[in-house]
């Protein structure tokens, strides 16, 4: 299913502000917890969780792929899209697909739309977003597919959101620094509001992670992700 987009809400009257590169002296290196104890134990908490998540949602997986080709027979269930990963290695991140097929193709048409700061892209009411991946996007659900890339080592279930590699082309020194390791299915930005937080706080939610770490705080994470998974404000 293609859609040609017509909008007819006003662009923002003021041009959301750019990421600039900050002095060499304005900011300190983050440190990070690399143990080998913390590092087996954080893989094999992954693969636990993964597998035991595949394994149980397997009749979510095929009740959401019913619905997503009964308002769309001709497009994939599945959608994977190129993802920045640990040290900005490129992989493909997979989604529930949530968006029109030709979705990417409408995006230059909306970047004047755009209601994050930063280098992020995303709008309230995103006109690509069908009936169904509304409900997927505002329960979580379209991101269930992550954990085949958490299996595989791509990402783990705790972590920074895996950006773009156009929005990460955009860091800043400082910024870039949330890359130093493998990004997440959940961290504190997805329990604290989400899309409601701007990029900067965004950031930092992900640094003082990166900075704290363990896997005490992975668990913590974890669970408060399942308890908020469902009825999240911030999630469009």
């Amino acid at each position: 299913m293609k859609v040609v987009v017509m909008l007819s809400i006003s662009p923002p009257d003021k041009q959301m502000p750019t990421t600039k590169e900050p002095a060499v002296h304005s900011f300190e290196k983050v440190h990070t917890n690399e143990t080998q104890l913390y590092l087996m134990s954080k893989r094999f908490l992954d693969i636990a969780g993964s597998l035991a998540g595949l394994i149980l949602l397997s009749p979510l997986f095929l009740i959401v792929g019913m619905l997503i080709k009964l308002e769309d027979r001709e497009s994939p269930i599945f959608f994977k899209q190129k993802r920045a990963g640990k040290n900005g290695e490129i992989f493909y991140m997979y989604k529930f697909r949530s968006m029109v097929s030709n979705a990417e193709e409408l995006k230059a048409s909306l970047v004047k739309y755009n209601e994050a700061t930063g280098p992020v892209f995303k709008i309230r009411l995103d006109p690509r977003v069908t009936k169904t991946g509304r409900f997927l996007r505002k329960t979580s659900i379209d991101e269930l597919p992550q954990l085949f890339n958490v299996l595989k080592g791509e990402m783990s279930l705790v972590g920074p959101r895996p950006a773009l590699p156009n929005e990460v082309a955009l860091y800043n020194n400082y910024e870039k620094q949330r890359l130093m390791i493998t990004p997440g299915l959940t961290c504190l930005w997805q329990i604290n509001g989400r899309s409601n937080i701007s990029f900067q706080e965004w950031v930092e939610m992900d640094l003082n992670y990166i900075r704290k770490r363990c896997l005490l705080l992975d668990i913590k994470l974890i669970l408060k992700t399942i308890i908020v998974l469902f009825g999240s404000k911030g999630a469009y």
